[in-house]
């Protein structure tokens, strides 16, 4: 064939080679049918599938080393700080322990520093006035006597111990042939604890307590511990014999922190068994352990009816 153009000049093309039925035959077989497609696609699907899960998988196990990883950073930066106070507590000076008498002014404390006597010293700029009450036991700086910092009560632990930490499961209905009885501590302890509003709207003063008597086996810690269920009160348990001590002054100290323990713990409820140990008839003579027992009681009496109102201790 010639092809012309004009521009150019004449040149001659060849015959494009024609297609024959065989080659078409050949062609069509090297491609792959549809179902063979569809399996290779399903296939690569499933492969990626899975290793998507993997990824997620190992995601997932990433996270939680590093929530793991974040709480015991938060446990050591807590051990860190526990141990910088302890460590600046231990570089400072020490410090004189005193107790409040009375807060004074906006800046100005009253504080009795044993066995010196009593001082008005400053507040340092970190306490809040609010937080200083009577009683407060609270450090005092050695060269200028300011006061820096509160301190916990302190408690004996043969007290902290009377403290019984469960609520105990004892209801009233476990206990038979009390019913008016059961009516009367309901009248004198639990409606003072769970509506004391209705005390102050008629102008009465609270019940201060009970005394349960009787042979033993008739019901009378099994009825304290019904009351203490049904309040919803802190319970502390104390034999009248733990406070006979033969030291001069320890058992009165040990009344003392006994209702400072309630107090802190309120509202509570003290339960004394075997009062009658220390309950005895004041005697004008006697002898030393005499005397010291009747020390514990006069405490006691002093906590029950002294001129502190304790109405979520009974």
């Amino acid at each position: 064939e010639v092809v012309s153009g004009p521009h150019s000049g004449s040149r001659k093309l060849g015959k494009s080679p024609r297609r024959t039925r065989a080659d078409e035959e050949v062609s069509g077989d090297a491609l792959p049918s549809e179902a063979e497609a569809k399996r290779q696609t399903e296939s690569i699907r499933s492969y990626y599938l899975i290793k998507i899960e993997e990824f997620q998988l190992a995601v997932i196990d990433k996270a939680q080393n590093l929530r793991r990883l974040e709480a015991q950073r938060n446990q050591l930066n807590a051990k860190v700080r526990l141990l910088r106070e302890e460590l600046q507590l231990l570089q400072e000076q020490g410090s004189y322990v005193g107790e409040v008498v009375k807060p004074m002014n906006k800046k100005k404390v009253l504080v009795k520093v044993h066995p010196e006597g009593k001082y008005v010293v400053d507040l340092d700029k970190n306490i809040d006035m609010a937080k200083i009450t009577p009683n407060l036991r609270v450090a005092l700086r050695n060269d200028s006597y300011q006061l820096h910092k509160i301190l916990p009560s302190k408690v004996d632990p043969l007290v902290s111990l009377m403290m019984v930490e469960k609520v105990p499961d004892s209801t009233y209905e476990m206990i038979g042939g009390l019913d008016k009885q059961i009516k009367e501590i309901k009248e004198v302890i639990e409606l003072p604890v769970k509506h004391p509003e209705l005390f102050e709207a008629l102008g009465i003063a609270q019940p201060k307590g009970v005394l349960l008597y009787g042979p033993p086996g008739t019901g009378k810690t099994l009825l304290a511990r019904a009351v203490a269920h049904h309040t919803e009160c802190t319970f502390i348990r104390v034999s009248g014999s733990e406070l006979v001590q033969k030291f001069i002054g320890e058992g009165a100290r040990m009344v003392r922190e006994l209702f400072v323990m309630a107090r802190e713990h309120a509202p509570s409820i003290i339960f004394m068994d075997e009062v009658d140990s220390i309950g005895s008839s004041r005697l004008e003579g006697g002898s030393g352990s005499d005397s010291e027992v009747q020390r514990t009681m006069m405490e006691l009496l002093n906590q029950l009816d002294g001129f502190e109102p304790k109405q979520n201790i009974k």
